[in-house]
C-alpha cells in the first residue's frame, strides 16, 4: 500500500542479529499507522507478567503515519514497550529527527528485542543494520553521547539514554537531539538491554498516493497554521505562554508539592504589572537565543535558551516548557529562572523525565518539612522547599543511583513512598505510577477524570481535556463546566480516541484547535489512498485505545488502579480562583462509572467481550475481555 515501507524491522541484540518483516496486509486500514502498529504489536507478542527490565520485554520506535510528508507539525515519534514505572503500557514520543529517518530507511516499525552483553549501538543505515560497541559512551550524558555519535556516525539521527538510564532509573527518558521521549521509564528498558544508542540513517523515498494533493495539503496547512494566533505566540513564549493565566486567572498550577493550586509564594509578593521570573513574558525574550522547530513545524514553541552571566552561566538548554515551569520551578517553589534553567538542563542531560524528577524531589521536601525524612535518610542534605543547589545535588544522587537519596528516588515518587512509609502515600503525587503533570484537577473535574484513567497512567496529554476544561468549550463541545463532575465520562472517552488519533498519525497535539478531526480523512487519502471518513478514523482511534487498554488489563491493572492521589480527594485548594473546590470521592466514582459506560466496558474497567469484537479485535476479546 502507497504511504508505508511495508516493512518491519526487527533487532535481536542478543544475537546481534535482524530480519525484516512484510506489513501485515490487513494493518493499515485497523490500525492505520505508528502507535496503531505498535500497540498490536506489543499486545500480540507479550505474555502476561514479563519483567519490564528483562530481556523479554520489546523497545518499538514507531513513526507516525504522517512524518515525512511535510504536513506541517507531524514530527511526533512513539516509544513505546511494558513501563517499569507503572507495570502497564507504556508509551513516551519526541518530535524528533529519528522518525524521518526511520522512515527513510525503508521501515515503518522498529522492534527492539533481546539484551545485549555490553554497551551497545544499533546502527541502521537503510538495509545495512548492525551492533557496534558503546563501551566508551557509556556512562557520559545524552548531550556527550548525541555528538560523540555525530563525529562517529556522520549525518544519522540518534536516539540516546543518559546515566540515568544506564542505572535503570524507572523515571528515566530517551533522549533524540535534545526531544526527550521522557515519560514512563522507557529510557530504563534501553539501559536494560545494554542500549546505549539507536542510530539511524536512511536514503529511500517513500511514495504517497497522491503526491500533488499532499503538497496542495502542506501549502494549504502551513499557511493556516503559521498565521493562527495562538502560533504567534507560542513561537514568542513557547508553551508556558499561558503560565500567568493559569496562576491567576484560573488557579489550577500546582505549587508546593500540591499544598497549593498556584504559586503563592510568587504571585501573593509581585507588585503591580511585575511579572513572575517563570513568565515566558519575562524570560522569554532576555534568554531565548533562536527558535528550534520539530521536523515539519511551522510554529516552533521550541527555543533554545542561554544564560550568559551569573551563577549559571553557560547554561544552554532546549527549553524551559510549560510543564518543567512546573515541575522544577512553582512545584518546588523555586521562581529563579535561571537557577531553574540550570536544573532543567541537568535532568535533561542526566536522561530523567523532568516532570517524574521534579515531583518525586517536592515529595522529598515535603516529607523533609514534615520531618518523616532526616539529614541521615539524605546523605547530610537538608532538602527544603526553593533549596535550588540541594535540588542539583538529588537530582544527580537521583540518576548516579548514589547513597541513601539516590536509593530512595531514583525510582519516583511511588516507589518512594512505599519505601519510606510513615503515611507519605498520602501526599505522593502520581496515579498508577506515573507522576502527575502540571494541572491541578481539584479545579479541572473532567481534567481529573481523565488523569486517573489515562491508559500510561497521571498524564494529561492521553485526553488533552484540560484546554476544552479551561476554556469552556472546543471542536464539538461548549458550554463545559470545570468545577462540575457532570457528564465528563463521554466528554473524556471522545477527546481519548481523538487523541490516540494524533499519537497515530504524529501530528503535535499543539494544533488540535487547527486540524480538528475534519482536516484528517483528505491528509490519510492523499498518503495511502484509502478513505476513511471521520467516523473511521475515530472507530481506529478508539480501536487503537481498547488495545492499550487491554495490554493493563492483561497486566492486572483495574478500577483500583484508576484513580488519583488521596491529596486531590481530600483536601480543597486553599486560595486562588479555584479556592475551595476538590475532587469528591463519591463524585469521583460517579465520573469513572459514567467513563466506563461510555467506553462500553465492565464495572471495573475491563474492556468487554461485546466492545473489544465490535471493534473488530476478536483474538484480544478472547484473551483479556470480560
Amino acid at each position: 500500500m502507497k504511504g508505508y515501507s511495508n516493512r518491519i524491522l526487527r533487532a535481536d541484540l542478543a544475537k546481534q542479529s535482524s530480519k525484516v518483516e512484510t506489513l501485515p496486509t490487513e494493518w493499515p486500514r485497523k490500525f492505520l499507522g505508528g502507535m496503531g502498529f505498535a500497540s498490536i504489536l506489543l499486545f500480540k507478542e507479550m505474555n502476561k507478567g514479563l519483567n519490564a527490565l528483562g530481556t523479554g520485554n520489546k523497545l518499538i520506535v514507531a513513526p507516525g503515519l504522517f512524518v515525512g510528508t511535510g504536513i506541517p507539525t507531524a514530527s511526533k515519534t512513539i516509544f513505546v514497550g511494558k513501563s517499569p514505572l507503572t507495570g502497564g503500557f507504556g508509551r513516551a514520543s519526541a518530535g524528533a529527527s529519528i522518525g524521518p529517518a526511520l522512515k527513510k530507511a525503508g521501515y515503518d516499525l522498529l522492534v527492539i528485542e533481546g539484551q545485549s552483553s555490553k554497551p551497545s549501538i544499533l546502527v541502521i543505515a537503510d538495509n545495512i543494520v548492525k551492533v557496534d560497541k558503546a563501551d566508551e559512551l557509556w556512562g557520559k550524558n545524552v548531550r556527550e553521547t548525541a555528538q560523540l555519535l555525530k563525529m562517529r556516525y556522520e549525518g544519522f539521527s540518534s536516539a540516546v539514554i543518559g546515566p540515568a538510564g544506564e542505572t535503570l532509573s524507572k523515571i528515566a527518558g530517551i533522549d533524540s537531539n535534545e526531544r526527550q521521549a521522557a515519560r514512563t521509564g522507557l529510557g530504563a528498558v534501553m539501559g536494560s538491554k545494554n542500549l546505549k544508542a539507536i542510530v539511524v540513517k536512511g536514503t529511500t523515498r517513500v511514495e504517497y498516493a497522491n503526491p500533488k494533493a499532499l503538497h496542495d495539503l502542506v501549502i494549504k496547512w502551513t499557511k493556516i497554521i503559521r498565521e493562527h494566533h495562538d502560533s504567534q505566540l507560542d513561537m514568542k513564549y513557547g508553551t508556558g505562554e499561558f503560565y500567568a493565566w493559569i496562576n491567576k486567572d484560573k488557579g489550577v498550577l500546582p505549587s508546593r508539592n500540591w499544598q497549593q493550586s498556584y504559586f503563592q509564594k510568587s504571585f501573593d509578593n509581585l507588585k503591580e504589572d511585575e511579572l513572575d521570573q517563570l513568565d515566558p513574558y519575562y524570560w522569554s525574550p532576555k534568554y531565548t537565543v533562536r527558535n528550534k522547530p520539530c521536523p515539519n513545524c511551522t510554529k516552533p514553541c521550541g527555543r533554545i535558551v542561554r544564560i550568559n552571566e551569573g551563577k549559571y552561566a553557560g547554561t544552554e538548554l532546549d527549553g524551559p516548557e510549560y510543564e518543567t515551569l512546573y515541575s522544577l520551578g512553582a512545584n518546588l517553589e523555586i521562581n529563579d529562572i535561571e537557577g531553574l534553567c540550570h536544573i532543567h538542563m541537568m535532568c535533561d542531560l542526566y536522561g530523567l523525565d523532568a516532570i517524574s524528577a521534579g515531583l518525586t524531589i517536592s515529595w522529598a521536601m515535603e516529607a523533609f518539612e514534615k520531618k518523616l525524612l532526616t539529614k541521615e535518610d539524605l546523605d547530610g542534605l537538608e532538602l527544603r522547599f526553593g533549596d535550588i543547589e540541594a535540588t542539583l545535588e538529588v537530582l544527580r544522587k537521583m540518576a548516579f543511583h548514589e547513597g541513601k537519596t539516590g536509593i530512595l528516588l531514583s525510582n519516583g515518587v511511588k516507589a518512594a513512598s512505599e519505601k519510606l512509609g510513615k503515611g507519605s502515600s498520602y501526599f505522593a503525587i502520581h496515579s498508577k505510577g506515573l507522576e502527575l503533570p502540571a494541572y491541578d484537577v481539584r479545579g479541572i473535574k473532567g481534567a481529573g477524570l481523565a488523569t486517573a484513567v489515562a491508559v500510561r497512567g497521571g498524564d494529561h496529554l492521553t485526553a488533552v481535556v484540560y484546554g476544552t476544561e479551561l476554556v469552556g468549550k472546543w471542536w464539538k463541545f461548549d458550554g463545559v463546566d470545570r468545577f462540575s463532575a457532570e457528564n465528563k465520562g463521554y466528554e473524556v472517552k471522545v477527546h481519548e480516541d481523538l487523541m490516540t488519533l494524533y499519537d497515530i498519525v504524529g501530528v503535535c497535539k499543539f494544533t488540535r484547535h487547527m486540524f480538528f478531526a475534519e482536516a484528517y480523512p483528505e491528509m490519510v487519502k492523499a498518503v495511502t489512498g484509502m478513505e476513511l471518513g471521520v467516523g473511521d478514523l475515530f472507530n481506529i482511534g478508539e480501536r487503537v485505545y481498547n488495545l492499550q487498554r487491554s495490554f493493563n488489563t492483561q497486566e492486572g491493572l483495574d478500577r483500583n488502579d484508576d484513580t488519583l492521589p488521596p491529596r486531590i480527594f481530600e483536601e480543597p485548594t486553599p486560595k486562588g480562583a479555584s479556592k475551595g473546590s476538590r475532587i469528591k470521592r463519591s463524585e469521583f466514582e460517579r465520573m469513572l462509572d459514567d467513563y466506563y459506560q461510555a467506553r462500553g466496558w465492565a464495572w471495573n474497567g475491563t474492556p468487554t467481550k461485546a466492545k473489544l469484537i465490535s471493534l473488530n479485535l476478536p483474538e484480544v476479546a478472547e484473551r483479556v475481555g470480560a
